[in-house]
């Protein structure tokens, strides 16, 4: 049977979130874009790269990534949509900081070396469980930085917003899927792509906790794809959520608009 990447998907999301897979789930999204992506060879690549982590350790997986092979961040085309896809991550030895996040991580879980996802606002870092006062910049070429660093970075990225120990909380594996599925989200959107918005938007609105808002944003889009009986379906769907969360006049509005779209048919 072949690989259903909307089924793989599905499957994900509706676990427990707990032992989840970050690069499988990456991948079961890079498949979306390019369907014949074969996965278990790429996860046997990055089963490969940890077992080339030696000592397994942080200094020893770092010097892997960053000196021997070489990954950095994109910093010539930050929004190519290859960043968010680990595949072409891995090809190219190039992301975005929350790609590059994500591959050290999983490399590193496979050799026992301790690291924990920070979803800093306007960036993504990793940081030490041994010694919580180290920090890793995958996206500065593996850069070791302290808590103080960090702090700079996020006043950099968001200048008047006060820092604090809520900054550094780590994150539920959906949480992190939402923000790289946001991140192509935006890239999509610059590039007018209704293809890609189609299904970065399906599957965050399949992720839990997912808000009318994203049913909303995802039957517009189909709409404007000319998907109009998928996008009524999708549309009525926000307006059970939104009344059922008691938001009773956007509820009347997504119905009103799930009609709007069944009228394009006749």
């Amino acid at each position: 049977m072949a690989f259903d990447a909307g089924e793989r998907w599905r499957e994900l999301v509706e676990g427990p979130g707990r032992g989840l897979a970050l690069d499988e789930a990456l991948l079961v999204v890079a498949a979306h874009d390019h369907p014949d992506l074969d996965i278990e060879s790429q996860l046997e690549r990055m089963d490969e790269l940890a077992a080339r982590c030696r000592p397994p350790t942080l200094d020893g997986l770092l010097r892997l990534l960053f000196v021997e092979e070489g990954f950095t961040g994109n910093r010539d085309d930050y929004y190519d949509p290859r960043n968010s896809y680990l595949d072409e991550v891995l090809d190219r030895r190039t992301g975005i900081p929350i790609t590059l996040s994500i591959l050290t991580l999983e490399v590193g879980r496979r050799r026992g070396v301790p690291l924990a996802p920070v979803n800093l606002p306007g960036h993504f870092l990793l940081r030490d469980r041994v010694d919580p006062d180290v920090f890793v910049d995958p996206f500065n070429s593996g850069a070791v930085i302290n808590r103080s660093a960090v702090e700079r970075l996020h006043t950099a990225m968001r200048p008047g917003e006060p820092f604090g120990d809520a900054h550094l909380e780590v994150p539920g594996p959906f949480d992190i899927l939402a923000r790289v599925l946001t991140n192509l989200q935006l890239v999509f959107t610059q590039r007018s792509d209704i293809r890609g918005l189609s299904w970065v938007l399906r599957l965050r609105s399949q992720l839990p906790g997912a808000s009318p808002s994203d049913q909303h944003q995802l039957a517009r889009v189909l709409a404007a794809g000319g998907s109009y009986r998928e996008a009524a379906t999708v549309a009525a769907e926000a307006a059970r959520l939104a009344a059922a969360a008691g938001q009773t006049k956007l509820a009347d509005s997504l119905k009103a608009e799930s009609a709007r779209f069944l009228a394009k048919l006749n």
